[in-house]
């Protein structure tokens, strides 16, 4: 059998190209948390609910001054949600950000 150019097939690789990471720098640090309020935010992903109740008893026990709110984000991860950026921004002085486990 002789091979011409019609038996050739084309094959795509199927892992991609990664999209281009801008890095951003990390927020300033307070110099204390002591009478701050401290958002502790729900992505919905897996199980972080749960770690962000566990980490706002923590706070009650070990830090009674600093309030903690839990936030559970408008939609799944993957989606922005704005507003509660912004209820952060004007509300908040900290935030933590649960991804789950």
């Amino acid at each position: 059998m002789s091979a011409d150019m019609s038996d050739r097939i084309t094959v795509f690789s199927p892992v991609g190209f990664p999209p281009k990471v801008v890095p951003r720098p990390l927020a300033p640090r307070l110099p204390s948390l002591q009478g701050k309020t401290v958002y502790l935010v729900d992505c919905r992903f897996d199980d972080s609910d749960v770690f962000l109740k566990q980490m706002q008893l923590w706070f009650a026990d070990h830090m009674p001054s600093v309030k903690t709110v839990v936030k559970p984000i408008s939609s799944v991860y993957l989606k922005d949600d704005p507003a509660t950026w912004e209820e952060i921004k004007a509300n908040g002085h900290a935030a933590v950000v649960g991804v789950g486990h």
